[in-house]
């Protein structure tokens, strides 16, 4: 059938495919605890007759803030079905969003995951000048829960299923079902006014992609508030691929293993750590085994995807045999597709992955475009690495003079909320949007991205510095752990760096430099040298005024916590200049 409303992809779900006992998924107290698809849409339908018995109106703001779980779709589907709004907000987010997107949104209704999680945010409820319906995912004998929504919903069928089926007759594609608040890396977030069509059109474009099918399945654990999972969890599910929510993040291995996924989406962070994993398990291997699992480690991280030689393909196969092999049985041993997002992903990650039969696809988008502009393909077998792919079926590109890139389509947003002079600011009279970001295309089909537009900053002598590649760059050292490129309006850029502690101290240990705390060791003149040369290995593939002239080292962690980064670990740069504002006026100031 055709989709063209989020729901439909319930009705899909029972006319194009078997029965099926776990299409949504996830781990209780260790164990899964599966819904079927007549479980899924059953739950979907008394959450919408639920929040019409509660006298909520068409257009009602429904705010969700949970950990990823199925409860988390019977509410998003639920509330489209009742023609009402889901605002998915991320549950780690300070105090000031929380009250900017409570506020602002006009939500009536917040729907908590925990106890826990209520308790945090209640009191920035209590600051809002307004009344909340306030709705516990988990059950809960003190508040009203979804389970007690549900039997209110069951209690009402009879007279709001009529309003229901109505509504599914008359929604219109292009009628806004979410509003989604940007993460940001400046300012207060922006609510960003998707429809039907742009997040139906932009799941349907990269499903299209993908080989998996109803015979498989995928875990999930970046946040479902993020519209890149949301879309992709979409994508899954019109397709029937089972989805399997992980407990936490710190469980996603075991969880992998545990239901023996066929791959997931990720942020190139969390393929960074499962990196660094591989290759430290290498280290901790003695005499032969050792050898070998170098041997493999230097195939991995240099493998070529289209180099179809016989020798090279049967090296590989030994290497598969010998050490890659046991890479897939520690994640549950299935071959997989990764789909990474959010930021660029170094090369020689992609590369290993693919060595492994854990196929990494980069793609690329933002919150306004609902998300994806462009991906690699498993389908067409394409993957070009360095590239996001080609841009999705239906959806245009251009570059303006400066390179930025410019799409328009079906996936382009309905427009900020309450703040049309934004959205007039990034979308022009012609219906381009301005991603902000520059790039340009490689053979004419593979968009490559090289910077954000607004990151990019002019040195004093006049000459351009693009931060977020150099960075990327420095981030391929074992020894660098992350990074910030500085240099606006200065004769030179030079870079914060936060040194891998695990690396640095390995290296401190084999020469026996002796030092007492964090601090001290990174202060040592070993260590600084160290991570110079690093640097000036980065140096030597830069132009001249790209280089990074002078270096500092710091003990830190940028976090969405410590608002550092955004929820989707971009360096939010303003904050950390402000951080390290007097360290950074010590890397420029002249004699």
């Amino acid at each position: 059938m055709t989709i063209t409303r989020t729901f439909d992809l319930l009705s899909n779900l029972k006319a194009s495919f078997p029965p099926k006992d776990d299409i949504l998924a996830h781990k209780v107290d260790g164990r899964w605890i599966k819904h079927s698809i007549d479980d899924y849409i059953e739950h979907s339908h008394n959450v919408a007759y639920g929040l019409l018995a509660l006298g909520y109106k068409a257009g009602t703001k429904i705010i969700t803030l949970c950990n990823n779980r199925p409860e988390w779709n019977f509410v998003d589907m639920g509330s489209n079905l009742a023609h009402m709004i889901h605002v998915p907000v991320y549950s780690t987010l300070s105090k000031q969003d929380f009250l900017h997107i409570f506020d602002h949104s006009d939500a009536e209704i917040i729907v908590v995951g925990t106890q826990k999680l209520y308790e945090k945010i209640a009191p920035i409820i209590a600051e809002i000048d307004r009344d909340f319906k306030v709705i516990l995912m988990d059950d809960s004998e003190e508040m009203f829960s979804i389970s007690k929504l549900e039997a209110l919903g069951r209690e009402h069928k009879e007279q709001f299923e009529p309003v229901v089926e109505r509504n599914k007759a008359e929604i219109s594609p292009d009628d806004c079902c979410s509003i989604v608040y940007t993460s940001g890396t400046t300012g207060l977030p922006k609510g960003v006014m998707l429809s039907h069509r742009n997040l139906v059109f932009n799941s349907h474009g990269h499903a299209v992609r993908q080989v998996w099918n109803w015979n498989h399945k995928m875990l999930s654990f970046l946040p479902l508030c993020h519209v890149y999972e949301r879309t992709m969890n979409y994508e899954f599910q019109e397709l029937a691929i089972s989805i399997y929510y992980a407990e936490s993040l710190s469980t996603v291995a075991r969880d992998l293993a545990d239901c023996k996924a066929d791959g997931f989406c990720s942020v190139p962070r969390v393929l960074e750590i499962m990196y660094g994993k591989l290759e430290a398990a290498g280290k901790r291997l003695k005499g032969i085994k050792r050898f070998i699992y170098k041997r493999a480690w230097k195939f991995a991280n240099n493998f070529d995807f289209y180099n179809k030689n016989r020798i090279y393909l049967a090296r590989r196969k030994l290497h598969d045999k010998l050490v890659y092999s046991k890479w897939r049985e520690a994640l549950g041993g299935k071959e997989m597709i990764i789909v990474s997002g959010g930021s660029s992903i170094q090369a020689k990650i992609v590369r290993a992955f693919n060595a492994a039969n854990l196929h990494i696809y980069e793609g690329y988008g933002m919150t306004e475009t609902s998300p994806v502009i462009a991906v690699n393909s498993p389908a067409d077998g394409i993957n070009v690495i360095g590239t996001v792919g080609k841009a999705l079926g239906g959806t245009e590109l251009a570059f303006a003079e400066d390179g930025e890139i410019l799409t328009r389509g079906p996936h382009v947003m309905l427009g900020y909320y309450k703040d049309p002079e934004a959205t007039a600011e990034i979308i022009d009279e012609d219906g381009w949007l301005h991603t902000g970001d520059v790039g340009y295309l490689v053979d004419g089909q593979y968009l490559k991205i090289t910077d954000r537009k607004k990151e990019i900053f002019k040195l004093s002598i006049g000459k351009y510095v693009a931060p977020q590649v150099i960075e990327t760059r420095l981030k391929e050292s074992p020894y660098i752990d992350n990074c910030i490129v500085v240099g606006d309006n200065q004769k030179f850029a030079s870079a914060i760096i936060i040194p891998s502690l695990s690396k640095t101290k390995e290296y401190a240990d084999k020469r026996k430099i002796e030092y007492g705390s964090d601090e001290e060791l990174i202060a040592k003149e070993e260590i600084v040298k160290l991570i110079h040369s690093e640097v000036n290995k980065v140096n030597k593939s830069l132009a001249a005024h790209e280089a990074i002239k002078r270096e500092r080292l710091v003990i830190d962690e940028w976090t969405p916590q410590n608002d550092m980064v955004s929820q989707t670990l971009k360096l939010k740069r303003r904050n950390v200049h402000k951080k390290y504002a007097n360290l950074i006026n010590e890397i420029f100031r002249t004699e």
